[in-house]
C-alpha cells in the first residue's frame, strides 16, 4: 500500500498535465486559425478540471499504477483527457490547417517533456536532502508520460493526431479513403495494446527519444 500510495504522489502532477494540457494546446491551436468551437464550449483553459475524463485521465492510468506498485516493474503509463471539440469545417483552411491543429498536442508533451527534463538536470545538481529523491522520480515519471503521449499521439492512425496529420498531407482523393478507419482507430489500438504489438512499436521509439534529451542535457 506504501508503494502504491508512493507511486501516485510522484504520477499524480506529471499524468495530470501531460494529458489536460495536450487537450488544451488542441484548443488554444484551433482558435488561432479560426475554430472557436473549444472556446465557445469552455474547453480554452489551462484548468485541468475542465479537462479530466473519469475513465482516462483518472481509472486507467490508476489501474496501471496500482498493477505496477503490486507486480514491480516500470510501468507502460498513458491516458486520455475528454477529446477537445474541434469543427475542422471552421478553420479558414481546413485541410491544411488540420495538420497544425493535430501537432499542437503532441508539441505541448514534447514541451512538456524538455520540461521536466531541465527539472531533472537541476534535481541532480541540488545538496541531497528528502526532497531530492521524489523530486528526481517526479521528474523522470513527467519526462516519461509526456515521451508516451507524444509518440503514442503521432502514430498514423486516425482519429490519434498522427492520422488527422496524415489525412492533412495526403492529395483529397487518399486522404478521404484513410478518414474512414477513423471509426475503428480505437479498437486497433486496443488490440495493438493487449497483444503487446504496441509496446513492440513504442519501447524503441521512447529509448530513442529519451536517449536523445539525455545526450542534449548531459545527462
Amino acid at each position: 500500500m506504501q508503494e502504491l500510495i508512493s507511486s501516485l504522489a510522484i504520477w499524480a502532477l506529471p499524468v495530470l498535465f501531460a494529458i489536460t494540457l495536450h487537450e488544451a494546446a488542441h484548443g488554444y491551436a484551433a482558435r488561432h486559425f479560426g475554430d472557436r468551437t473549444a472556446e465557445l464550449a469552455g474547453r480554452i483553459s489551462l484548468n485541468p478540471l475542465r479537462h479530466i475524463d473519469p475513465v482516462g485521465t483518472l481509472l486507467i492510468p490508476g489501474v496501471i499504477l496500482a498493477s505496477s506498485a503490486l507486480v514491480g516493474g516500470s510501468p507502460m503509463l498513458f491516458g486520455w483527457a475528454k477529446p477537445v471539440p474541434v469543427n475542422f469545417g471552421r478553420l479558414r483552411h481546413p485541410k491544411a490547417d488540420m495538420l497544425w491543429v493535430a501537432a499542437a498536442g503532441p508539441l505541448a508533451n514534447l514541451c512538456m517533456a524538455i520540461g521536466w527534463m531541465v527539472v531533472l538536470k537541476l534535481g541532480f545538481s541540488l545538496p541531497e536532502n528528502a526532497y531530492t529523491l521524489p523530486l528526481l522520480k517526479m521528474a523522470d515519471a513527467g519526462v516519461q508520460i509526456n515521451a508516451v503521449l507524444m509518440l503514442l499521439n503521432l502514430l498514423p492512425l486516425p482519429p490519434l493526431d498522427g492520422g488527422r496529420i496524415v489525412v492533412s498531407l495526403l492529395p483529397a482523393g487518399p486522404a478521404w479513403k484513410f478518414a474512414q478507419i477513423e471509426p475503428y482507430g480505437f479498437p486497433i489500438l486496443l488490440l495493438l495494446l493487449f497483444t503487446g504489438i504496441l509496446g513492440d512499436i513504442l519501447d524503441p521509439l521512447m529509448a530513442l527519444f529519451r536517449f536523445a534529451l539525455a545526450t542534449v542535457f548531459g545527462l
